[in-house]
């Protein structure tokens, strides 16, 4: 096998959750044209069959299933349906996630906080369960959760610290779980990206523009990353040239947290 060889993904299916745009829409085009079929998920039917078209124009097969994956009891139904009806998944992307609420501690509500953990920690706790688990009976697959620098540092100017807590929890829960699962085959590892210009970013830069720019001035290589720049990592990690790879947090910012 050549080294290109080991990036292949030939023969794979990748679920991707928040799958429909962004870093999953990215991630999902990226694994397709290494090989992999896709299974996505995310609550916008119309955006979900965008992503699946284009997978499909890479000559990849692609399902789709619209839910809200932020609802704990909706995120569990999802994963017995996937189970059922997409067959054996060999690598899970848990992306979907987001802070879109600016809001200091002292004014955050409970029922705010806990929306926001469960959108961004706990479905990747329980597709990590239902999903890496059946991987586990099986003896091999990939976990890639995608957390976030805000989980190593605090931001400037940001209120909703919901967003960091959860980041950084899924970053230890990544370490963990690679712990506990590396003696049966499935590897677990993060990417911890910084400011990309994905549609969320781009909505935030027209409310708060003083934010983005405070943010990108701060970050040595002077610019914001693009959502495509994390697709290669992201099959990297799904493939076999990372067969040693696991517990990581990989750091994808443009230098970002090296200040």
């Amino acid at each position: 096998m050549s080294v290109l060889d080991r990036f292949r993904l030939d023969g794979r299916r990748v679920f991707i959750t928040g799958g429909s745009r962004g870093f999953g829409r990215v991630i999902a085009l990226a694994a397709a044209e290494a090989g992999a079929d896709v299974v996505l998920a995310a609550r916008d039917p119309e955006a979900l069959a965008r992503t699946a078209a284009e997978v499909r124009e890479r000559g990849r097969q692609a399902l789709t299933f619209s839910a809200d994956i932020g609802e704990p009891a909706a995120c569990e139904a999802l994963c017995a349906r996937l189970l059922a009806e997409a067959g054996p998944i060999d690598v899970l992307v848990n992306n979907v996630g987001g802070r879109n609420l600016d809001v200091p501690i002292e004014e955050t509500d409970l029922a705010t906080w806990q929306r926001f953990v469960d959108l961004n920690l706990t479905s990747c706790f329980i597709c990590t369960k239902m999903i890496g688990g059946a991987m586990l009976k099986r003896g091999a697959g990939r976990v890639i959760n995608i957390a976030s620098i805000s989980g190593l540092i605090a931001n400037r100017g940001i209120g909703g610290r919901h967003y960091e807590t959860a980041k950084a929890a899924v970053i230890h829960f990544t370490r963990a779980t690679a712990a506990d699962w590396a003696p049966r085959g499935v590897t677990v590892n993060a990417i911890c990206p910084g400011l990309f210009m994905t549609e969320p970013n781009q909505a935030w830069a027209k409310k708060n523009p003083q934010v983005i720019e405070t943010f990108v001035r701060a970050v040595p290589m002077g610019r914001a990353g693009e959502p495509d720049e994390i697709g290669p990592l992201a099959v990297y990690l799904a493939s076999p040239a990372s067969s040693y790879v696991t517990g990581a947090a990989f750091v994808i910012d443009g230098g970002y947290t090296l200040w």
